[in-house]
């Protein structure tokens, strides 16, 4: 049973896979659509609004001093992995179709995810406030360097527009900065309410995946998900993640970090946002097969959870209980 549950989805990969059944059979169409779209842009404002609003100044200072630590975590972050993606681009048009691999792309320029990284380092017995610095800043600078990497990285593929910056701007970064410029009035109370203010994150996530793939179906887009790329795509996911743990344990050992600073270094180093992913997909890809460009990033998200889950529980069995500082750990985004 125990081996089983390494393997099971989470209740939110749970959810997105009933969200895309729906969109399959009952896809949103005509002024419904247009409906849902202006639904979606209101729901990722609020996402980024309470975000800022629960990120707590404290919190980000009392780990911001570990330059060293957070200098390899946005390395691996922002450079090591997209040139992983990068060094994939053989696979388009051969293994993987090209929305594919223009997903699998786009999934290694994002930021890391908070909520998993902090969590599987304080399951592991690592650096928690080192983590939440990390993996706060990094949420943070990927509303900027991700527009610029994909950018960079997708203009020969013809994947990407310099004018979706201004909607990112508008949709995410303003709203984020609202939030947090109001965080030191509103953020005690949007923390207290933490559990139940999450699900507007995840609500978010769930329209905005209901308004892609209902436009995946209705233009027929399934018609070009064969089994042989998406055999492909989990490979080359598990691939990747499994790469990017490899590198991010060796340097923060050959850099000499401590055993706690190397679990923060690899959970953080190694994680991909489907939170942020899915909504600046939505921005960046307008009018594009949405529905294969995120599908990569879903598929990650379900292996990086099941993989780091056992991972973390490995390190926690092998090592001397620490002190996990819960309270620091709740104010993660």
């Amino acid at each position: 049973m125990n081996v089983l549950s390494r393997f099971r989805p989470d209740e939110f990969t749970i959810a997105m896979l009933a969200t895309v059944a729906l969109a399959f059979l009952l896809p949103c169409h005509g002024t419904g659509a247009g409906l849902f779209e202006a639904l979606s842009g209101v729901a990722i404002a609020l996402l980024f609004f309470l975000q800022g609003a629960r990120l707590s100044r404290a919190a980000i200072l009392s780990g911001a001093l570990h330059w060293r630590l957070h200098l390899v975590v946005f390395a691996a972050t922002f450079v090591l992995f997209p040139i992983v993606g990068l060094a994939l681009r053989p696979l388009s048009g051969t293994l993987l179709t090209r929305p594919l691999y223009l997903g699998l792309l786009f999934l290694c320029t994002l930021p890391s995810t908070v909520q998993a990284s902090v969590a599987f380092t304080s399951i592991a017995g690592g650096n928690v406030a080192a983590a939440l610095c990390s993996a706060s800043a990094s949420s943070i600078l990927g509303m900027l360097l991700t527009p610029l990497l994909a950018s960079l990285a997708l203009k020969t593929s013809g994947g990407f527009s310099l004018s979706a910056l201004r909607s990112i701007g508008l949709e995410m970064l303003l709203p984020f900065i609202a939030g947090h410029l109001l965080q030191p009035w509103i953020g005690r109370w949007v923390r207290e309410r933490r559990k139940v203010l999450g699900g507007v994150d995840r609500g978010s996530v769930l329209l905005v995946v209901y308004t892609v793939f209902s436009g995946a179906t209705l233009n027929g887009i399934w018609h070009q998900l064969a089994f042989g790329p998406l055999l492909a795509l989990f490979v080359a996911a598990a691939a990747t993640l499994a790469l990017m743990l490899a590198i991010t344990a060796l340097a923060a050992r050959g850099l000499g970090f401590s055993r706690q600073d190397e679990i923060a270094i690899m959970f953080c180093g190694s994680k991909k946002s489907l939170v942020a992913g899915i909504p600046m997909a939505n921005v960046l890809f307008a009018g594009q097969a949405l529905g294969l460009i995120i599908l990569p990033l879903m598929v990650f998200h379900q292996i990086q959870l099941m993989a780091c889950a056992a991972l973390a529980r490995h390190y926690a069995s092998t090592s001397i209980p620490a002190f996990k500082p819960k309270a620091v750990a709740e104010q993660c985004v």
